[in-house]
């Protein structure tokens, strides 16, 4: 029984470790307490391993190493976490997401399903400057839920479309998830937010997608707003003609531009049009000019704020002007600067998104140690071995490996969530992905795609637990309208969400279908033909024992030219220095019919 033990204590510890989070006990705890004790059974079961077992006490040695390395305490990578976190609280109480929702709900207000749209499209900008899904669920819920039930949406489509849209901010940049993801695989945080752009974006065409389909078998679950609500009133066609002219001033100085920026041209010149709108749009509104249409101003002031907060942090990174860390500092700062302009920031918001910034940073940073504790003895029972083999033993090789992590991970996610996840199970996969050759950064996003269904799995998704916490649990008057609007349910909260978990799975295949959307990060490919390498002139060298050339030029005083130089000397013999060397003496011939002599 011992013997049994010792040589499968690594399939025994994972399944200890399981049971332990199942009965409820902190992950962060059960990490370390599991690899504490299982490093006690170790090293007295260790003689019975036949050596597959590598324990010893003075092993213990090396966790405040690991604690202290670079591992953990000085991670520079983790210290992008607080600062992503603190900018997505303080734009979440500046009231940025409620700006967004009004203006975006009253751009897409005169089509059916105009609400749903806009909720999917503030919460990938929201996504792109929080990164943080309690905070875009939780606004959108407070905000937009109300609006929606007050014009007579499907309460399960409106709760789907909430919940799935505050999702996004786990796979668009800057997402916390990714930083994680990137840290345990060994990846530049950088490469990962280029590798899951488009997959982002694609996910949230895809929800629109839905959408639209919905709006025309279903159309009465998603009505178009009401003249009467529609504040902004019409201005669509002025709101085109100020893109255009955006388009115009971006494209002049874009050459204006080119011959003294080179590649960053473009996004210099987008960045000079957005600028001028935008300043035009705060003149117009201010003096009355009437230029723009009263929606077109609004547009343009509200969207151009948090879009100049997505360059900041995004543009940045991807230009390789910051790092993510320096990029979430600057978008920590130039949140406070927002809540400033608006007047929305005070000390009791400070002491606030700190607070939650801390709270959150502390539950990382345990979960990592716990994480340290446990990967200890995991390694030291050959573990990592154990899992390898069994992964690349799946038959189907890559794309066999693929489906079976990605269910195995779409299971754990009803149990776990995507810290868990990632400081858990990740670890123990990476190393038999790189060996099957497959890009750690596709299959980090990838990973990250099935991590968002973490947030919306019934029954313990948490973006519907942040849902169900500020839906109506019962019936209420509309202060707008004076009708008495009736509750949502749990059930229709969890049912509202399973088209989205549907289309998150499809997102997954497409993403195992078409890698190319996440291996553009390594930009355009080099054709090897192509390469011109070019040497610069040097001159030439003499052989050993030849005077040194003169490169045709006349010699001094009018004398006669130097000879030419030898041709190339040869290397086997030993280098002569103008002695003629002595005539060696051929080696006479070896009589094979005779034994050899080895006097």
């Amino acid at each position: 029984m011992i013997e049994f033990i010792a040589q499968n204590m690594a399939p025994i510890m994972f399944a200890s470790l399981i049971i332990f989070l199942l009965i409820g006990y902190p992950v962060a705890f059960s990490l370390a307490a599991n690899g504490l004790l299982f490093f006690f059974i170790g090293v007295l079961v260790s003689p019975y391993s036949g050596g597959s077992i590598n324990l010893a006490w003075p092993l213990l040695h090396a966790l405040p190493d690991n604690f202290y390395g670079t591992r953990v305490m000085s991670n520079d990578t983790l210290l992008a976490i607080p600062f992503f976190t603190f900018m997505g609280i303080v734009l979440e109480r500046s009231g940025m997401a409620e700006d967004l929702l009004d203006t975006i709900g009253q751009l897409f207000g005169p089509i059916r399903g105009g609400l749903a749209y806009a909720v999917i499209f503030v919460g990938a900008l929201l996504a792109a400057t929080t990164g943080v899904v309690a905070a875009s669920v939780i606004a959108m819920g407070l905000i937009s839920l109300p609006i929606m039930l007050r014009y007579g949406y499907d309460r399960r489509v409106a709760s789907g479309v909430i919940a799935a849209s505050g999702t996004l901010a786990q796979i668009i940049p800057p997402s916390l998830v990714l930083i994680v993801l990137a840290d345990q695989l060994g990846r530049s945080v950088g490469d990962m937010y280029a590798g899951a752009l488009i997959p982002g974006l694609v996910l949230t065409g895809i929800y629109m997608l839905y959408i639209l389909i919905m709006s025309i078998v279903r159309p009465n679950s998603m009505p178009a707003l009401p003249l009467e609500a529609r504040t902004l009133g019409h201005g669509v066609l002025s709101l085109i003609v100020a893109l255009l002219v955006t388009g115009a001033i971006s494209y002049g100085a874009y050459r204006y531009l080119a011959p003294t920026q080179g590649d960053n041209a473009d996004i210099l010149g987008f960045a000079v049009g957005v600028i001028v709108i935008y300043v035009v749009a705060i003149i117009d509104q201010r003096l009355g000019l009437n230029m723009m249409s009263k929606l077109a101003q609004q547009v343009v002031i509200v969207l151009i704020p948090p879009l100049a907060l997505i360059f900041l942090v995004l543009g940045t990174i991807f230009l390789g002007i910051a790092t993510p860390t320096e990029g979430g500092a600057m978008g920590s700062v130039g949140a406070l600067i927002m809540a400033g302009l608006k007047g929305r920031l005070s000390l009791d918001v400070i002491k606030q998104a700190l607070a939650s910034t801390t709270r959150l940073s502390s539950f990382v940073l345990f979960i990592l140690i716990g994480a340290r504790v446990f990967s200890l003895t995991f390694y030291g029972v050959n573990g990592h071995i154990w899992v390898e083999h069994l992964l690349t033993s799946l038959p189907g090789g890559e794309t066999g490996f693929l489906i079976g992590v990605n269910i195995l991970v779409f299971v754990l996610a009803f149990f776990l969530d995507f810290f868990e996840l990632a400081f858990i199970i990740v670890p123990l996969l990476a190393p038999a992905a790189d060996k099957l050759g497959i890009d750690l950064i596709w299959f980090g996003v990838l990973l990250g795609v099935n991590m968002q269904t973490s947030f919306m799995h019934p029954p313990f998704g948490f973006a519907l637990f942040y849902l169900r916490s500020v839906a109506a649990r019962v019936p209420y008057l509309d202060r707008i309208t004076g009708k008495q609007i009736a509750p949502v349910s749990t059930g229709q909260i969890y049912w509202g969400a399973v088209p989205f978990v549907l289309i998150q799975v499809i997102m997954i295949g497409l993403t195992i279908a078409f890698p190319q959307m996440v291996m553009r990060y390594k930009g355009a490919a080099v054709e090897p033909s192509t390469i011109d390498l070019k040497l610069p002139d040097m001159p030439s060298l003499s052989p050993l024992g030849t005077p040194p050339a003169d490169n045709g030029a006349a010699p001094a005083n009018g004398g006669a030219a130097a000879p030419a130089a030898p041709g190339t000397p040869d290397l086997s013999q030993p280098p002569n220095f103008g002695d003629a060397a002595p005539a060696k003496p051929a080696a006479p011939a070896p009589d094979l019919s005779k034994p050899p002599s080895f006097n």
